[in-house]
């Protein structure tokens, strides 16, 4: 399934002035930026990302420890720690707020090894998960929770690619246009949550 918005609104109009592009996914020249990141810095995400929750995780991790063929080839890519509300007649995607990202910090040092680039969603990450950041050279970025409905609308455009049937916990294809973020942890390992308290 594929759906096509006729445009996004614009958060850098509203709320986010000042704010570095960056654009996805993380390959060729765009892995540079990666490393250019600074914690606490604003960001509108551009391009590319997918999204995987706890059970898509799973599978992600059982095929690559199985030696099996994952789905998606992760090297370079980023993932979104949500799982869509079903969209309205009209519309690309439902609300997409961020889950806590926590939950996915028994996978995410091995998905950093098999080339995941960046991740995003909200809450502190285990210093297991920041290690294999600083090791393999990755970043987190944080976003806002509660505001799903406005961050849907930076969605152009979105496309279930894998395990549909985990419904909402499917893997999708989203591509994003001024998507609001900050560099929760950046690729050097500093962490605003940690650096705030």
């Amino acid at each position: 399934m594929t759906f096509e918005s006729p445009s996004s609104i614009s958060v850098r109009e509203r709320a986010w002035r000042g704010a570095k592009d960056v654009f996805l996914p993380f390959t060729g020249e765009n892995e540079k930026v990666l490393y250019s990141l600074r914690a606490g810095e604003k960001v509108l995400l551009q391009g590319v990302m997918y999204t995987a929750r706890d059970a898509a995780h799973r599978r992600l991790v059982h095929s690559l420890d199985e030696g099996l063929e994952v789905p998606v080839d992760l090297r370079g890519q980023v993932i979104y720690y949500a799982g869509p509300c079903p969209a309205k007649p009209g519309t690309v995607i439902g609300s997409l707020g961020p889950t806590t990202s926590g939950r996915m910090d028994r996978y995410a040092p091995r998905l950093i090894e098999a080339g995941l680039k960046g991740m995003v969603g909200k809450g502190i990450r285990s210093l297991a998960v920041i290690e294999a950041m600083v090791k393999h050279g990755a970043v987190y970025f944080v976003t806002v929770g509660g505001a799903g409905a406005l961050l849907s609308k930076c969605v152009s455009k979105a496309e279930v690619v894998a395990y549909e049937d985990l419904g909402p916990e499917a893997i999708y294809r989203l591509e994003v246009v001024d998507f609001p973020a900050i560099v929760g942890v950046d690729s050097r390992g500093n962490d605003v949550y940690r650096e705030a308290l």
